[in-house]
């Protein structure tokens, strides 16, 4: 079973200790995209992306500064660098070694410019994000050209679990870039949901928060099958089957 987790514009550039490093699988895709955004300009990327003067120029540096191969002296693991709502309810810094491992296994991250990470893959701070327009010679944004290389590697992450169901603790922009229809095993999809008003309702900032908790639970309660999932139960969430189809379950 495989937990799928966006990734997150803030980031803390974060190398844990004591930690093996993994490099992210999709080298020769990688090189092919830092070519792109390299030959674009402050105000290109503003525009693109829409930001801030600042913030322009902020990823402009980084993407110039970018190197390939990465190493322990260049870059810092996946997991613990993003940070954000979804990380906050993952909160990574707390799982111990064990837990790590586990995760390494069994939780991805989908990343505009690196595809599909692992926990202990190695990344430099960038921005770019999924569903930004980015023409490339495979197309003319990014879901066209990750194609359906992501699809591939997460079969392949899952390709030795007795169980290859993929749970998608990630936002629709990430998710359509997975095009769950080329997964080898099921997939599911919770949906974390407040009462407000005497109304069911998705809240964005408690949804990121409680995704992430959601990939934490699998992972502290090493689930290697779906069904242990309906138990969780953190921050108030409860698993309502009414509410409830196959692939989406309702918290």
């Amino acid at each position: 079973m495989l937990a799928v987790l966006s990734p997150a514009k803030k980031l803390t550039p974060t190398l844990r200790p004591n930690t093996p490093t993994t490099v992210p699988a999709l080298q020769n895709d990688i090189e092919q995209l830092l070519k792109v955004v390299r030959r674009l300009r402050p105000k290109q990327i503003r525009e693109l992306m829409e930001l801030s003067e600042n913030l322009g120029a902020l990823n402009f540096e980084r993407f110039q500064t970018m190197a390939l191969p990465l190493t322990p002296s260049n870059a810092y693991h996946a997991a613990f660098t993003f940070a954000g709502d979804t990380y906050m309810g993952f909160d990574a810094p707390t799982l111990d070694d064990e837990g790590v491992g586990f995760a390494q296994d069994h939780v991805a991250i989908l990343s505009g410019l690196y595809g599909l990470l692992r926990p202990l893959d190695l990344m430099q701070a960038y921005r770019l994000e999924m569903g930004t327009r980015l023409k490339t010679r495979r197309g003319e944004n990014l879901y066209n050209f990750w194609g359906t290389r992501l699809a591939k590697l997460a079969n392949e992450l899952t390709e030795n679990h007795a169980d290859r169901t993929v749970v998608i603790c990630a936002s629709n922009e990430y998710s359509k870039a997975l095009k769950i229809e080329r997964l080898a095993g099921p997939v599911i999809t919770p949906v974390f949901k407040e009462e407000t008003d005497g109304d069911l309702k998705v809240i964005s900032f408690y949804a990121k928060q409680a995704r992430g908790m959601f990939a934490r639970y699998m992972v502290d309660a090493r689930l290697d099958s779906p069904a242990g999932l309906k138990d969780f139960d953190r921050a108030g969430y409860r698993y309502d089957d009414a509410l409830s189809t196959a692939d989406e379950w309702v918290f």
